[in-house]
Parts: C-alpha cells; sequence; structure tokens
C-alpha cells in the first residue's frame, strides 16, 4: 500500500525570501527625475528699468478697461465681439471639455456599480454540459439578473494625482478661455485704432489734393500766361496724382480695418460699414504697479494658465510613480441565472455570487512603466520651460513697452512743437499773400509742410494709443483673483 506523505507548509522564512527576491526584480521608478525648476520672478531684476516711471498699487487695468478710453463706439464693439466672436466660443467649448475630462477621471476613482438583465433564447445542443438536461434539444430562453461591483482601493493614491493632473488642465483651459477674452478685446481695440489712424490719413489726403489741385491750377494759370515752364507744370500735376493715389490707400485702409472689425464682432462686412470715424484714443499718463515682477504671477492670464500646467505636469510624475506599486482591488457579483421557459429566474436555487479580490505587483514589463515615467517627466521640464520662458517675456514686455510709450511722448510733444511752427509759417505766408508781399503759391507750398506735419502727429498719437492698449495686454488686461474662480497653483517640486 503506497504511503502518503502530506505537503509541508512552507516557512515563513522561505515565503519572505521569496518575496524579497520578487521584489528586487520589480519594476523601479530609481534614477528618474525632472530637472526643470520654475524661475523666482524677484530673480528678474527690473529696478532700473522702471525707475523713472511711477509706481502706483492701482495702476492694474481694470476688466473693462477700454470704458477709460472715453468712446462709446468702442465699449459697443468690444461688448458686441465678447458676445459672438467664433474664436471666444471655440475657448470656451474647450475649457467645457477638459472640465468634462476632469470629471471623467474623478468618476473613475469611486467604486463602481451595476445591474444588468438580459434574456437570450436560443436552441441548446443535445451535447452542451453548460446547461441543464430537461432543456438540451430543445428551444430554451437563458435568464439572468446580476448585479456587479468594482472597486480599485487607489492604495498610493495614484487615481487621485491623476485626476488632480486632469483638474490642473481644466483649469489651464478654463483661464485660456478667459485670456482669448483678453485678446478679443485688445485686438477689436487695436482695429478701432487703426482704423481712426485709416481715418486720419484720409483728412490729411483730401487737404493734401485740395492744396495740390490748387496748386496745378494757379501753375498751369502762369504757364499759359508765359510765365511758367513745363518742368513746374509737370511737378504741380505729379503732386495731384500722387495726393489722389494717397486718398485711394486711405480708403483701402478704412474698409481693410472695418472689414477686420466684421471678422472680431463676429459679423458680415457690412457691420462694418456702420462704424463711424473714431476720435483719436487720448492714453492717460504712464504707470506701472509696484511690485510688479511677483503681482503679474497672478495677473497675466497666461502665466497662471501656465503655472496650472506645470502642477498638472507634477501631478502626473507621482500617478506614474504609483505605477511600481502594488496595488489591491475589489470585485463582487450576485445575482439570478435560469434556463427554461417555465423556470422562474427569481428563485433561491437560481442565486448565484461571486467575489474577486486582487493583487497586482508589477515585476517585469520591458520597461514600460519607467518609459512612461520618463515621458511624465519630460513633459514637467517642458512645461517649466513654457512657465519662464512667459514669465521673462512678460516682464521684458512691460519694460519694452514703457521704453517706447516714453519715446512716442517725447516725439508727440516734438512734432506737436514743429506743426505749431508750419502753423504759423502757413498764417504768415496767408498775410503776406494777402497784403500782396508775394504769389498765391507760397501760401500753398507753407500749407504742404502743415498737412505733413498733421500726418506725422496723427501717425504718432495712433502708435502712442496702440502701445498704450498693448501695455494694458501686457500688465493681464484686467485679469485678476476675481476674473476666474479658479484659485491659484502651488508649483510642489519633484
Amino acid at each position: 500500500m503506497r504511503s502518503f506523505n502530506p505537503i509541508k507548509p512552507v516557512s515563513l522564512a522561505t515565503l519572505t525570501l521569496t518575496l524579497c527576491a520578487a521584489l528586487a526584480g520589480c519594476a523601479t521608478s530609481g534614477g528618474l527625475h525632472p530637472t526643470g525648476t520654475t524661475l523666482d520672478a524677484r530673480s528678474l531684476k527690473s529696478q532700473q528699468s522702471f525707475a523713472d516711471v511711477p509706481l502706483s498699487p492701482t495702476a492694474w487695468p481694470a476688466q473693462d478697461w477700454w470704458i477709460g478710453f472715453g468712446d462709446p463706439q468702442l465699449t459697443q464693439l468690444i461688448d458686441e465681439a465678447l458676445k459672438n466672436n467664433p474664436t471666444l466660443a471655440e475657448a470656451q467649448a474647450r475649457a467645457k471639455q477638459a472640465q468634462a475630462v476632469a470629471d471623467s477621471v474623478d468618476a473613475a476613482r469611486a467604486p463602481q456599480a451595476e445591474l444588468d438583465a438580459a434574456a437570450e433564447g436560443a436552441r441548446l445542443s443535445e451535447k452542451d454540459p453548460l446547461y441543464p438536461s430537461y432543456a438540451l434539444g430543445s428551444f430554451a430562453w437563458a435568464k439572468s439578473v446580476t448585479a456587479g461591483f468594482s472597486w480599485d482601493l487607489d492604495l498610493w493614491g495614484g487615481k487621485r494625482d491623476a485626476w488632480e493632473a486632469a483638474l490642473g488642465r481644466s483649469r489651464a483651459a478654463e483661464i485660456d478661455a478667459y485670456a482669448a477674452r483678453i485678446e478679443l478685446s485688445v485686438n477689436v481695440a487695436r482695429a478701432y485704432v487703426h482704423l481712426g489712424y485709416a481715418f486720419a490719413l484720409r483728412d490729411v489726403a483730401d487737404g493734401e489734393l485740395q492744396r495740390s489741385g490748387q496748386t496745378l491750377t494757379l501753375t498751369r494759370r502762369l504757364f499759359e500766361g508765359g510765365l511758367g515752364t513745363s518742368q513746374q507744370l509737370e511737378f504741380a500735376d505729379a503732386e495731384v496724382a500722387s495726393a489722389e493715389q494717397q486718398k485711394a490707400q486711405a480708403d483701402r485702409d478704412i474698409d481693410a480695418a472695418r472689414s477686420s472689425l466684421s471678422v472680431l464682432l463676429g459679423q458680415g462686412p457690412d457691420r462694418g460699414l456702420s462704424i463711424t470715424q473714431p476720435h483719436m484714443l487720448e492714453s492717460g499718463q504712464i504707470a506701472l504697479p509696484d511690485q510688479l515682477n511677483v503681482d503679474l504671477l497672478g495677473r497675466r492670464a497666461d502665466l497662471v494658465a501656465a503655472r496650472w500646467q506645470v502642477e498638472a505636469a507634477s501631478k502626473d510624475i507621482k500617478a506614474a510613480k504609483t505605477q511600481f506599486l502594488p496595488n489591491i482591488s475589489l470585485s463582487a457579483m450576485a445575482g439570478f441565472v435560469a434556463v427554461g421557459d417555465r423556470t422562474n429566474v427569481f428563485q433561491l436555487p437560481a442565486r448565484t455570487y461571486s467575489v474577486g479580490p486582487a493583487l497586482s505587483l508589477p515585476i517585469f514589463d520591458g520597461g514600460q512603466r519607467r518609459a512612461n515615467l520618463a515621458g511624465a517627466d519630460a513633459r514637467y521640464d517642458e512645461a517649466v520651460a513654457r512657465y519662464n520662458s512667459l514669465l521673462i517675456s512678460a516682464v521684458n514686455d512691460v519694460s519694452d513697452l514703457v521704453s517706447a510709450l516714453s519715446s512716442v511722448h517725447t516725439q508727440i510733444e516734438l512734432e506737436k512743437r514743429a506743426k505749431q511752427d508750419a502753423q504759423k509759417s502757413w498764417q504768415d505766408a496767408m498775410s503776406a499773400y494777402k497784403g500782396g508781399v508775394s504769389g498765391p503759391l507760397t501760401p500753398l507750398a507753407s500749407r504742404q509742410q502743415l498737412l505733413a506735419a498733421d500726418q506725422r502727429l496723427a501717425a504718432l498719437q495712433s502708435q502712442q494709443a496702440d502701445l498704450s492698449i498693448r501695455l494694458i495686454d501686457a500688465l493681464g488686461g484686467g485679469y485678476g483673483a476675481n476674473a476666474s474662480s479658479s484659485v491659484q497653483p502651488k508649483v510642489s517640486a519633484q
């Protein structure tokens, strides 16, 4: 008779050694880490660049900054654009999509339960061992009512980190949508300034066309009276042609500016035709907020969105690291299953249930988890580099615009003086002509200098208004703590 040898229980020491050996061969995240570091705004020195600029804590732009220009038509145009522009609607749709993704990732963290009921009719094979004998060889209904439950315990918080990463990207998309509103208002205002400049150029061209036409008439009379030359006549005619070309170009610039505004308003080209000649927008005295570098982090929508992207990337790294750790999941099923036309599915013998706790431990994956973590590290470094680049550009943009505004302001004062001199010269020439001291061509020549001064001054004033709007944009365009419901991100170091 053969003897029975029971299986000897595995000792605790053997089990421990086996587990240690398995863990030693597990996939590991060792040696992988990001290298990017976010810049401290205080490290970007700007004291000398802003030494001569007045500082005030109230110098930040208001959310409705365009009202400060005092042009009701501009206010109406921006309000209309914010309601109808398709690009703005597209940015808002992207924000909603990002929020939906975050909600989906969050839902996956919760326990999942489902209820299924099904009925399937089929002729059962006489050789099918899965069904009762009374149903074999005939057509029968298989009926089931089951309830299922599953839950990934997320022991190390990886799913929570993935949700927080998706939530960070959702907040970044929300702020990007607000940034699109700022960009739209800025673009409308800049197009409006360009329209005003085009009208100013046409006014100058109209004046020049009138002046050159009078000059041509007088020159032709002198030529016909034998007091002028053909060269003088040809030169006067060329001035008329040049003035007509300038007027045609100004008309085209007006049409182009109106067309640009129609696009920004989300309307057809006829909408632009109803926009009347703007008044030249007057900009106030240059002033900057104190603590500009630090406070700019919360006032520029693009910087806040970039910080959320950095925070989201840091959460991706944490989520990727948890993939190297063991995890436990639970699943269960209970219900009723019965086969046969006359069989009641809701009876005790038809009950069925299962329980499935599971432990997963990554050991060998061919380097897939390390590759995923390395990719997350690289995306973090990319987000940090983008944020640092935006921060550097933001501070330098403000500095460059302040310098440009200061220069244009000085040029405007000088050009105003030049215009006053040209005005005085033209008035003196007219007085001399009326007194019979000089001929009729002298005041017309002086008038040309005055028109040239008007053109240069219009260009400088237009440039000043455009730079002022760009400075408002560089200072955040009215974005701030109350502009968005999203809290400010705190970038965590890896």
